[in-house]
């Protein structure tokens, strides 16, 4: 394809080159070049960008990779996109494989959502729609004021199971928190396995966080209103901090594979004392399939020490110091996908293909 007959261009916003490695696999699966551009920090850290080819007219895509420094990434996005805006683009669609600040998208006691505040900022730099992969949590889509694309990575995860996981029907999907349930289920439903699910203290779900409905303190007030005052004991009851019961594994893992499944892989400490407790109950092999590998901190070090046997990512997040650091950690290729939504959408085609097989708790 000639970029120069296409219609459209595909940028890339990052300015580490180890980033940008996912934009030009999807460029040559498109058969297109990567568009010209210069993103730099200043010496004071001030982000730059430079584009270097006319855009007037053109429908723009921004693929931008979130590294470790995610609000540098997330300020190269944006200076890209208002660039691009003030240049005449005609439509500009961000291609952002990990939503970064995902994990905030609910109140926790004063603070604030700011995954919401981010889709507020794409809006205003000139963003007209995204593509992206497994948000965190699917309600996120009702955030942004046009349209977003919320891609599945599943497909391609399940057929590394069934291509390179020896002995896979041996296996039972895990979801590490009841939270998890209904993603592990979809995998067990699709592969035809059964599941298990970790339910006690050591998990630490975000639904068990104190989103600040329960904030009033618990000393009873009596100089209000009495027909305000909640009863004592309801109080009592209200505030009284969340038991949890001890730890189990409903579900049978002896002499079995466990295949545990979650959207993002960060801090490993809940996915080892996974594998450490399904160990315990008799399961044999331990693997963890997450569709983004943050890895952060000491995650590759922690992984290779631990009773895991392999961790399964997809290149939605560049990870390749971390897989030198550790044998263990596998990527999945996943820039398929992404070049064919950009494909579809530019020639207005329908998306309905990407969702094949997908199951609404996917």
């Amino acid at each position: 394809m000639n970029v120069t007959k296409s219609g459209y261009r595909v940028f890339s916003a990052n300015s580490s080159a180890a980033c940008t490695e996912l934009a030009k696999q999807i460029t040559e699966r498109l058969g297109v070049e990567l568009g010209k551009s210069v993103v730099y920090q200043e010496s004071n850290r001030e982000t730059r960008v430079d584009v270097k080819e006319s855009v007037r007219g053109q429908t723009i895509f921004i693929i931008q990779t979130i590294p470790r420094d995610v609000n540098t990434a997330i300020m190269e996005l944006l200076v890209m996109a208002y660039a691009l805006k003030t240049s005449c683009a005609k439509n500009i669609i961000g291609v952002i494989p990990y939503f970064p600040y995902s994990k905030q998208c609910k109140m926790r006691k004063r603070g604030s959502i700011v995954c919401k505040l981010l889709a507020s900022m794409l809006a205003k730099a000139g963003l007209t729609h995204i593509i992206t992969m497994d948000l965190h949590q699917k309600e996120i889509q009702g955030f942004f004021s046009f349209p977003v694309d919320n891609l599945r990575a599943s497909p391609f995860l399940l057929q590394y199971i069934q291509e390179e996981i020896p002995d896979y029907r041996n296996a039972i999907i895990v979801a590490k928190s009841p939270s998890a349930a209904k993603r592990a289920q979809s995998y067990a439903e699709r592969l035809r396995l059964g599941l298990a699910v970790i339910h006690g203290e050591a998990q630490c779900a975000e639904s068990d966080m104190a989103d600040g409905r329960h904030s009033p303190p618990c000393v009873r007030n009596t100089s209000g209103h009495p027909g305000l005052e909640l009863p004592y004991s309801s109080l009592n009851e209200v505030m009284m901090a969340k038991e949890k019961p001890p730890i189990t594994v409903v579900g049978d893992v002896g002499g079995r594979i466990a295949i545990i499944i979650d959207d993002i892989i960060d801090d490993v400490e809940d996915f080892i004392a996974a594998a450490d407790i399904l160990k315990e109950r008799g399961a044999y092999k331990i693997y963890i399939m997450a569709t983004h590998g943050l890895l952060s901190a000491d995650a590759p070090r922690l992984i290779e020490e631990s009773a895991i046997d392999e961790v399964v990512v997809t290149n939605t997040v560049p990870h390749e110091v971390q897989k030198l650091q550790c044998p263990k950690i596998k990527t999945v290729d996943v820039s398929m996908i992404l070049a064919e939504a950009i494909r579809r959408i530019h020639n207005g085609e329908s998306m309905a293909y990407l969702f094949r097989n997908i199951t609404v708790d996917d």
